[in-house]
């Protein structure tokens, strides 16, 4: 007779790794393994992570993505375990051996799920890298409550999706003070390098297999319950147009259909029910007056997220790869062959052997956030009446893909590992929602991602 999920968890469980990576030969993963040994108490003493180990299929492999991740010093003394997304056995004598698993397997719409349902069953947390909202909310659907009840924390998108997005937008939110109140917060993604930019092919796949499971993702919506929807002061924004040109930051910009949005979409309607955020599992007191107080200068704003290029010519070559992936992505024959040549169809941003390290040290990004709003909520409640305030700020880093993720998953994984019993026991939730009101930005400013005011102004008529 199977134990109950909360017995399965506790008893008997000593997890021998802090953190175990599974998929730690990709080359996103490698990435990762070569960030957490900054961190192994091996080497920084005041550390949290003590133990790591690496996972999947190929132990080869992974002997050499620790020895390219320790390059010039020797590999460290780290396990590497056997486990594989198609051996739910192999997943779960993983996770019964960590506190957490910090997942790189992509697509995770293909490869995801099991890995979730193993944390879940064994009671351990689980982070990754996740930019699909289509998993990440089938995975909250499906195993929120069994989260819950096992006390697996079951996080996604702590990575360049899509935590500078939420840590952006409460940072742009924070700076509005009595009596103003926001409105619209809109991001402007650029990216830049002194070399030409070549994207995370994961990113691209997961672009590709999105549109193909776009009804999906609408059928779970509509059969899930509506979300609480935020109050914002003042009217709806307008639409506007496709394609603008942003003066007061040099881009033109284009809508940019990725997982921000939805994600901070997911964080402000969790907020909007538990205006004080989630409590800890043993939260003390110090942290419930610290969380408290975070959430009660977070306000809610309509959001949404633009790439924004130097160019209007690059807008149109950026458009020509939405239109690529759009129209050849809802066939069979055509996912294939945008997976098969994507340096084609896009035009050389993506390519199959992903950059070189050459471009990913070169490369870098820019997040700006305008936002509109009003000096007062008096001004803001009147008819037909436009904002007259806007705040810009900006988030600025690494390379997204290689650099900026790895250093972000593993702050939120080192937040997780040394503050525990002030995050919530268990459950499927956006990062924003649980690491707010951690010290995270803190962290990342100290790891090369910087968090800037750049002006505050009024606007007239």
């Amino acid at each position: 007779m199977d134990e109950p999920p909360e017995q399965r968890q506790f008893l008997g469980r000593s997890p021998q790794y802090d953190l175990i990576i599974l998929g730690a030969s990709g080359f996103t993963g490698k990435y990762i393994v070569r960030e957490a040994l900054k961190f192994l108490a091996l080497i920084t003493r005041s550390s949290p992570l003590e133990s790591i180990a690496l996972a999947g299929r190929n132990p080869t492999r992974l002997a050499d993505a620790l020895r390219w991740a320790a390059h010039p010093d020797p590999p460290p003394d780290i396990a590497l375990l056997a486990a594989d997304v198609g051996d739910p056995a192999s997943l779960r004598r993983m996770c019964a051996q960590t506190r957490l698993v910090l997942n790189c397997v992509g697509p995770f719409r293909l490869y995801g799920e099991p890995v979730v349902a193993a944390c879940v069953d064994t009671g351990c947390d689980y982070l990754d890298i996740c930019g699909e909202p289509e998993f990440m909310e089938r995975m909250e659907a499906k195993y929120h409550e069994s989260a819950v009840e096992t006390g697996s924390l079951v996080i996604s998108a702590c990575g360049f999706d899509s935590i500078p997005a939420e840590l952006g937008l409460m940072f742009n939110s924070r700076q509005w003070r009595e009596p103003a109140v926001v409105n619209q917060i809109e991001a402007y993604l650029s990216l830049e390098s002194e070399r030409r930019i070549v994207g995370n092919l994961g990113t691209y796949q997961s672009a590709v297999l999105g549109v193909a499971n776009v009804e999906k993702l609408q059928e779970l919506r509509r059969s899930r319950p509506r979300r609480a929807r935020p109050v914002i002061p003042g009217p709806t924004p307008p639409k506007g147009s496709i394609i603008e040109r942003q003066n007061k930051i040099g881009l033109w910009a284009v809508k940019l259909p990725s997982a921000d949005s939805v994600v901070v979409r997911r964080t402000l309607s969790i907020l909007t029910e538990n205006p004080d955020g989630l409590p800890g599992s043993n939260e003390d007191a110090e942290h419930i007056e610290k969380r408290k107080a975070f959430w009660s200068n977070v306000k809610p704003a309509h959001f949404g997220v633009k790439m924004g290029l130097r160019s209007l010519l690059g807008i149109f070559r950026l458009m020509m790869v939405g239109l690529f992936i759009g129209v050849l992505g809802r066939t069979a024959f055509g996912r294939w062959l945008l997976l098969q040549f994507p340096s084609v169809f896009s035009f050389g941003w993506f390519r199959k052997k992903g950059p070189t390290e050459d471009e990913v040290e070169r490369a870098s990004f820019k997040m700006w956030f305008i936002g509109h709003g009003y000096s007062s909520r008096d001004v803001a409640s009147q008819s037909n009446v436009k904002p007259d305030m806007e705040i810009i700020t900006r988030v600025t880093g690494p390379e997204i893909g290689y650099v900026t993720t790895p250093i972000i998953l593993l702050q939120c994984a080192l937040i997780l590992l040394s503050n525990r019993k002030n995050l919530p026991k268990g459950g499927s939730y956006p990062p924003g929602i649980v690491f707010g009101p951690t010290d995270l930005q803190e962290r990342l400013e100290k790891n090369g991602i910087s968090f800037d005011v750049i002006s505050k102004s009024a606007l007239h008529a």
